[in-house]
């Protein structure tokens, strides 16, 4: 499985950006999703996680009402929409792809995507 990830870049404080993640694989519905970030320095973190059909999401405490995670099994995507941004937000976001999403949203990721640059200006 190779995931795509998109739709990064520079917002001020407050504003909004949707991350899009491209699936290429032919049972797409057969994978839990999720999206972590790697801040400059930090360690990789988790963010969000869906279940397999979108029917159960999970968020980090920091970001819980402000992003909202979502997938579209026909078109093998998966987005997360990112909105009252804040500087502390500013980190390299990556996809996955995994074959599990436990009770509390975590998720064993399996495949990886490569980053996109997320910067919010104060």
């Amino acid at each position: 499985v190779q995931l795509q990830a998109f739709g990064g870049g520079l917002v001020q404080a407050g504003g909004s950006l949707r991350l899009s993640c491209a699936a290429f694989a032919r049972t797409f519905s057969t994978y839990t999703m999720g999206w972590f970030r790697q801040a400059p320095g930090k360690e990789r973190e988790f963010m969000s996680s869906i279940s397999r059909f979108g029917r159960r999401t999970y968020y980090v405490d920091s970001v819980k009402g402000r992003f909202t995670i979502s997938r579209d099994n026909a078109k093998a995507m998966v987005y997360l929409q990112m909105n009252s941004l804040k500087p502390e937000d500013t980190a390299v976001y990556f996809c996955a792809a995994g074959d599990s999403l436990d009770a509390i949203g975590n998720i064993n990721v399996i495949y990886w995507g490569q980053g996109t640059q997320v910067t919010v200006s104060s």
